[in-house]
């Protein structure tokens, strides 16, 4: 029997959490797998521990404390499950992200394809539109990659569903504690490389997931100077300025990461730049 431990980290989201959970523990059956949930509670106050722990009782709660946000509480939920246990793969899952009956069997199924050496992640969609929400993307291009019925192989990874094997968690490590929310799992991907292992994307669309607004509040022009100055600063805001120079510099050179690192604050006190 081979063994997943599931990732995830909330805060505050009940219902999508609980609706998360619903749609992984419906997944159809895949023989040979068990799966295990390791669940990071970022100093939840709504009551979404509480509902877990009453409808799953199984699922393994990691103690936050309200400031670790999505990277670092996956960083905690993943230090966790591994020491509990050797696990075959590892699972990043996002609580607003809600899988296709047969996700789990579609990542693993494509999983096998690269002899479980790779990272694999799961493409998400618009409910609505059927249009891609959430993939992996080539750099060169910037375009998130849409499921075609074959492996598509990435150099970024987005990650609400992606799964990482035991090979490459063993050589790479965890998520990089660096990183407060976003970055991290851009990151884990190019490091992941870096080591020589390959991205791909599923074939299939693994589930559904909204995206988020085109552009944070920190770009907007009607948003006030100093509201925008602490939103860029803001773990939320998306591209917290030291981080993501820690990121490019890492990644793709000082001077890409200085032009940026400039840049940002340029738009952020003259927000007209953003087209």
């Amino acid at each position: 029997m081979k063994t997943i431990a599931v990732l995830i980290t909330v805060h505050n989201r009940k219902n999508k959490t609980l609706q998360c959970l619903t749609h992984l523990f419906d997944q159809q059956a895949v023989e040979g797998y068990q799966l295990e949930v390791y669940l990071t509670d970022d100093g939840c106050t709504d009551g979404t521990v509480q509902a877990v722990t009453n409808q799953y009782p199984s699922v393994q709660i990691v103690q936050g404390d309200g400031t670790l946000f999505w990277n670092r509480g996956m960083h905690r939920a993943w230090q966790a499950a591994s020491q509990t246990k050797d696990y075959d793969f590892y699972l990043w899952l996002n609580d607003d992200t809600v899988l296709f009956a047969d996700a789990m069997k579609n990542i693993l199924t494509a999983s096998k394809q690269t002899y479980f050496s790779a990272i694999v992640c799961g493409a998400t969609c618009a409910k609505a539109t059927q249009l891609v929400t959430y993939s992996g993307w080539l750099h060169s291009s910037k375009k998130l990659l849409a499921p075609n019925g074959k492996l598509q192989q990435c150099n970024i990874v987005n990650g609400n569903f992606v799964l990482v094997p035991k090979v490459v968690f063993d050589k790479v490590g965890n998520l990089d504690w660096k990183f407060r929310h976003a970055i991290g799992d851009f990151d884990y991907g190019l490091r992941a490389q870096k080591a020589g292992f390959k991205c791909f994307i599923a074939p299939q669309f693994v589930g559904t997931c909204e995206a988020n607004p085109t552009l944070p509040k920190w770009c907007l022009k009607t948003t006030s100077l100093i509201k925008r100055l602490k939103l860029l600063y803001s773990p939320l805001g998306y591209a917290e300025p030291i981080p993501f120079f820690i990121y490019e510099k890492r990644h793709f050179g000082l001077l890409i990461a200085l032009k940026h690192f400039f840049s940002i604050h340029l738009r952020v006190l003259l927000p007209h730049l953003w087209k």
